[in-house]
This record gives C-alpha cells, structure tokens and sequence, in this order.
C-alpha cells in the first residue's frame, strides 16, 4: 500500500479487428446453400460470428464439422435449438 506505479500506454499500430480465424470452406458453401442462414450469420453481433469461428477452427473430425455445421445452419435458419452452449430463437 502507497506505493506509486508508473503506466505507459502505446498504440499497437499493427493490431486489426476482426474475426482471428478464417471462414471455413464447408461452412461456407452449406451458408450459399441456405440464404436465411447466411443473412442471420451476417446480423449477428461481431463478437458472437466471432465466437462461432474460433469454435469451427477447433474441429477436427469431419463427423464433428458436419455435426456442428448442420446445427449452426438450422439454428441461423430461425429453428429453436442448442448450438454452441446456447439457446437460439429465431436465428440470434
């Protein structure tokens, strides 16, 4: 206690905001497949799109891409469900 710190704060000139992983090919060919589900991906909050593209990078097995794919898809498409430790309604 009582102790005084010095802070300095310096712009990261180099930092860009945004999804950190790309979007994956089979996501988005079953996205071109479904235009509703497109256009609710597109109305999510950036965090949320975010969150759904780290969560695709982690899969591995094309049974766990095609599990989750299809649940994403219904989920964006306006269908009650679980996807991602979440309930969805009506696409958010």
């Amino acid at each position: 206690m009582g102790d005084k710190v010095e802070e300095e704060v310096v712009f990261d000139k180099a930092y860009k905001s945004g999804p950190m992983h790309p979007m994956p090919s089979w996501f988005q060919n079953a996205l071109n497949k479904n235009p509703s589900a497109k256009k609710a991906l597109g109305e999510l909050i950036p965090s949320r799109k975010k969150e759904i593209l780290r969560y695709f990078s982690w899969l591995k097995t094309p049974e766990a891409k095609l599990r989750n794919v299809t649940r994403a898809i219904a989920v964006l498409s306006g269908e009650e469900g679980r996807f991602m430790a979440r309930s969805w309604k009506k696409g958010s």
